[in-house]
């Protein structure tokens, strides 16, 4: 996959579990956040403030530790966006290793009345370079 979008993450003390490394439950955190600045990025010239995207499902794989400071590249693709759902893939690493990947089903919704929409023609252009 060519279209990555990537966001270089920090470890800190608070990422850090009992067993000295990243907790697994940081991860679904780092998601959300590179997420957002995915979007925020597509967005930056023409923002879209009528639509709200939600998490309806996450699947993660573990496959490495990551330690604090080890630098982390989160590397992130959109997949199927059709209905009122987009796909959403992201791979972290440390140098080489994947460390984990996981997948994430969003719902857009209206921002007022909280109810899935249809994506737009607008939405899915933006998309579109990172299929």
């Amino acid at each position: 996959m060519n279209n990555f979008f990537e966001v270089k993450i920090e470890i800190t003390v608070e990422d850090i579990d009992d067993l000295n490394h990243v907790n697994n439950a940081v991860y679904v955190k780092w998601m959300d956040d590179v997420a957002f600045k995915h979007w925020e990025h597509l967005t930056k010239n023409e923002p879209i403030t009528d639509t709200i995207w939600v998490v309806s499902r996450h699947e993660i794989d573990y496959k490495s530790e990551a330690f604090l400071g080890d630098e982390i590249i989160a590397k992130t693709y959109v997949g199927n966006t059709r209905g009122v759902t987009s796909e959403r893939f992201i791979e972290f690493y440390k140098g080489e290793t994947l460390l984990a990947k996981s997948k994430t089903i969003w719902v857009l919704l209206d921002a007022k009345s909280y109810k899935p929409v249809r994506i737009r023609e607008n939405i899915l252009n933006l998309l579109q370079p990172f299929k």
